[in-house]
């Protein structure tokens, strides 16, 4: 974003000065998250999921290559591996832990993250290629954490992989030979843990080269804000640094205190017991369930228990549950309504906090369920409303809806309607 009152990276000291014109490393940190980055100045705690979401991956980096040191992908001695690191390794306990629940706290972040950009229609134009990226950033994070609950070769990881794999069988004449091509095998086994292992090492530098994209991507049109008003005159704005590294600071601050809660007083409480069992094809454990953030996209993959014409029942839940993502690229078009925060929006606002939330709510609950009543017909209801909402519900309330009058500027927005406080006028009375 190039605003003319930006303020540009100035050198004093002469190291400095010399690094700046060799590689202009310290410039693009100043022009990227310094006071040379002119923000909205109406952002509020919403705003702050992005930073978390980057210091969880930096987190997740760091503990997983120290894990990885310790870690051998064989499924002999894997689960022995693990527990070698909790047991024998300084301090591996604490890695172990830190990097499972940061897993969970990555997706926290990101799923308040995305729903922010609901609410706020951050998809839209000009901001679409932010939100595209952002969509295949999760796509990535869900592949990397998938493989990732493989790794400790457990009872839930080793049935877990079976299950998702198996998947892909339902694709017709390609699924099968795809699925023993993607194992390595007939089953989940030692050539399986070793791709998942080395993808799930891979992954997540990925996903730090396509967050560098998302960054840059964001930088041209500039971050979007509550009101969804875009910035008219420097008094809309204010540095990044120190208003919002401020901000953020305190919301990483909250952050660490809940993350080191659970990561110290409660590191098991949002993993699988049966986990804690040694891998045995020959024993399937009696609620074969996924982690808590694959929980929605498994109740939809649950919900079709039917087959349709001369589709069967398992194709069409694998279909509806790629879809269930895959139907976030086309927001920026299906919304074509002109107003951009759910604050101005009545109709759209209603349907969101009564309809799309508890209908998320739903999922969430019947995925970690037994595939069993009441929790089937519940998947059932939420999955068709999740997909009337976005399909039908967001272009015909777009199109009919009538918004509520916008201000005129972020500046009125935050300070009122005054007219000199709007334009940037100097309001203090002469002496």
């Amino acid at each position: 974003m190039s605003f003319p009152w930006a303020k540009h990276y100035e050198p004093k000291a002469p190291v400095m000065r010399w690094i700046d014109e060799k590689l202009p490393l310290p410039r693009l940190v100043y022009n990227a998250v310094g006071a040379g980055y002119p923000v909205p100045r109406n952002l509020n705690y919403m705003w702050n999921f992005g930073v978390l979401a980057g210091f969880a991956l930096v987190l997740q980096i760091v503990t997983g290559v120290i894990l990885a040191m310790h870690y051998a992908p064989n499924a002999t001695v894997a689960f022995d591996s693990v527990e070698h690191i909790m047991r024998d390794v300084n301090w591996g306990w604490m890695l172990r832990y830190a990097h499972a629940n940061g897993a969970s706290f990555f997706f926290v972040v990101i799923y308040l993250h995305i729903f922010r950009g609901f609410f706020y229609s951050s998809y839209k134009a000009p901001r679409e290629m932010v939100w595209l990226l952002g969509v295949v950033l999760f796509l990535l994070l869900m592949a990397t954490a998938f493989m990732g609950y493989v790794l400790p070769w457990g009872q839930m990881s080793f049935w877990g992989a079976k299950v998702i794999t198996g998947l892909f069988s339902a694709i017709p004449l390609i699924g099968e030979p795809l699925q023993i091509w993607l194992l390595g095998g007939y089953a989940p086994d030692n050539a399986a843990l070793n791709r998942f292992f080395s993808l799930h090492f891979l992954l997540p530098f990925v996903i730090a080269g396509v967050v560098i994209l998302h960054i840059w991507a964001l930088h041209i049109p500039g971050s979007s804000n509550p009101t969804g008003v875009e910035v008219k005159s420097e008094s809309d704005t204010v540095p990044f640094h120190p208003y919002y590294t401020a901000k953020d600071g305190f919301g990483l601050g909250v952050f660490l205190i809940i993350y080191a809660a659970l990561t110290f007083f409660q590191p098991n409480a949002l993993g699988h017991p049966d986990n804690y069992i040694p891998a045995n094809p020959l024993s399937t454990p009696a609620h074969i369930v996924p982690e808590w953030y694959f929980w929605p996209f498994y109740a939809i993959l649950r919900a079709f228990t039917a087959d349709l014409f001369f589709l069967p029942a398992k194709l069409l839940g694998v279909l509806a549950m790629f879809a269930a993502i895959l139907v976030w690229f086309f927001l920026p078009w299906l919304d074509k309504s002109p107003v951009r925060s759910g604050h101005y929006r009545p109709l759209f606002r209603k349907f969101f906090w009564f309809g799309l939330i508890p209908a998320m709510a739903v999922l969430f609950w019947c995925g970690g369920a037994p595939a069993e009543e009441p929790y089937v017909m519940l998947s059932q209801i939420a999955t068709a409303y999740y997909f009337l909402h976005f399909l039908v519900i967001l272009p015909i309330v777009s199109a009919f809806e009538r918004p509520e009058p916008l201000p005129f500027s972020i500046t009125e927005a935050v300070l009122g309607s005054d007219k000199k406080a709007v334009l940037g006028e100097n309001t203090t009375p002469a002496t």
